[in-house]
C-alpha cells in the first residue's frame, strides 16, 4: 500500500480510503490511485484483513441466469470494479426462483461474505423484512418497490421503453408490436417496460392493440417464437419493441427466416444494450440502461454498509441513466 501511495503521489490513508470504497475521495485522486494499483499489481491481503478486521474481502453476487448476456455482462463488470476496490466476488445463479433468492441471503451469511448484491426477480415487498439484517445487501431490480426498505439499484424501465417506442414511431411505424410481459403483470422490469410502451402509443395518438402485444419469456428462442405467433396470426406490424435484447435477437432471426428485411420491412429495437447488440446483422438499436453507473452505485452502497458508514435505517435508491443507442435495425448507421 505504501508503494501504491508513492506511485500515486498520495498518502497511505488515501489509498486505504480508495480500496475500502470511502466516498470522500475526489474522482481525479481515485483514478490516480486505481491506475497505480493496476500498474503495480497491488492486491489486498485478504487473510490478513480478515484476521485484523473480521472481514473476508469477499462479496456475493446472485443473479437469475449467468448464461443470459445481460447478467454475464453485469457480473463481469461487478467483478472488475470490485477487484479494483480490493474485493473478490463469488457469483451464484438463482434460477429466478424465490426459494433460491432467499437462499442466496442465507448462503452469504453462512459463508461469511462481507455483503451481497442480489438481482431479484421473485422477491417482492412482502419479503423486504428478510433483507433487513446485519448482512449488507444491495438489491438490483424493480420488484421491491417499498420506499426505504432496502438499498436498491434500478433501471429507467418505463422511460427507456417509452423512448424506444417513440423512436420507432418517429421513424414512421404505426403498428408497433411489443414482445415481453403483458400490461398488469406483477411489478418487475417487463411490466414497467410494457407501461412505457403504452405511454408512447398514447402520446403519439396511436391505439393500443392487444393483438400487437405478445407475452413471452426472455430468451432468444422466446423472441423468435413470439414473432412467429404474430406472423401466424396475420396481424400486420411495421415495428417491434422488445423488452430485452435477447428477445430482440430471436426476433431478428424469425423475421429473417420469414423473408422480412430489417429495417426495410420491419424496424426492431431492444433493451439492455448487451455487447452482442452491436454485432447482430443488422446491428440492434437498444436502450443502454447505464451499466457502469449502476454497478458503481451498487458497490458504493455496499462498501459503505460494510464499512459501517450508513445508518441502519437510511436506505438509498439509485436509477441508472438511460440512452437510446441507434443502430441499423431502425435505420441507423
Amino acid at each position: 500500500m505504501s508503494e501504491v501511495a508513492k506511485a500515486a503521489g498520495v498518502s497511505v490513508m488515501t489509498v486505504s480510503n480508495v480500496v475500502n470504497g470511502h466516498r470522500y475521495v475526489s474522482e481525479a485522486t481515485r483514478d490516480r490511485v486505481l491506475d497505480a494499483i493496476d500498474r503495480l499489481g497491488y492486491r489486498v491481503n485478504v487473510a490478513a484483513r480478515s484476521l485484523r478486521s473480521g472481514s473476508t474481502g469477499v462479496i456475493g453476487l446472485a443473479v437469475p441466469d449467468i448464461e443470459k448476456p445481460y447478467f454475464g455482462q453485469l457480473a463481469a463488470l461487478i467483478i472488475d470494479r470490485a477487484g479494483a476496490l480490493g474485493y473478490q466476488v463469488v457469483v451464484e445463479q438463482t434460477g429466478a426462483t424465490r426459494e433460491n433468492e432467499l437462499g442466496a441471503l442465507a448462503h452469504s451469511r453462512l459463508r461469511r461474505y462481507d455483503g451481497l448484491i442480489l438481482s431479484t426477480v421473485r422477491l417482492g415487498d412482502e419479503d423486504a423484512d428478510q433483507l433487513r439484517s446485519d448482512l449488507p445487501v444491495v438489491v438490483l431490480g424493480e420488484r421491491l418497490t417499498a420506499q426505504g426498505s432496502v438499498d436498491r439499484v434500478a433501471m429507467a424501465n418505463v422511460e427507456g421503453a417509452r423512448e424506444a417506442t417513440h423512436h420507432l414511431i418517429e421513424r414512421g411505424c404505426r403498428r408497433v408490436a411489443a414482445l415481453g410481459a403483458e400490461p398488469g403483470s406483477r411489478p418487475g422490469a417487463g411490466a414497467l417496460r410494457a407501461a412505457g410502451y403504452r405511454q408512447a402509443l398514447d402520446e403519439a395518438g396511436l391505439p393500443w392493440r392487444a393483438e400487437l402485444q405478445v407475452r413471452c419469456g426472455f430468451s432468444m428462442a422466446d423472441g423468435a417464437a413470439a414473432v412467429r405467433v404474430l406472423l401466424a396470426s396475420g396481424t400486420p406490424f411495421d415495428g417491434v419493441v422488445c423488452f430485452t435484447d435477447t428477445i430482440a435477437i430471436g426476433a431478428l432471426r424469425a423475421l429473417a427466416d420469414h423473408g422480412l428485411a430489417v429495417p426495410d420491412d420491419v424496424l426492431v429495437a431492444g433493451f439492455d444494450d448487451v455487447e452482442q447488440a452491436a454485432y447482430t446483422v443488422p446491428s440492434l438499436t437498444s436502450v443502454a440502461p447505464g451499466h457502469a453507473e449502476m454497478v458503481d452505485a451498487a458497490l458504493r452502497m455496499l462498501t459503505e454498509r460494510i464499512a459501517g458508514r450508513r445508518d441502519a435505517d437510511a436506505h438509498e435508491e439509485f436509477t441508472g441513466p438511460h440512452r437510446l443507442v441507434v443502430r441499423q435495425s431502425t435505420g441507423g448507421p
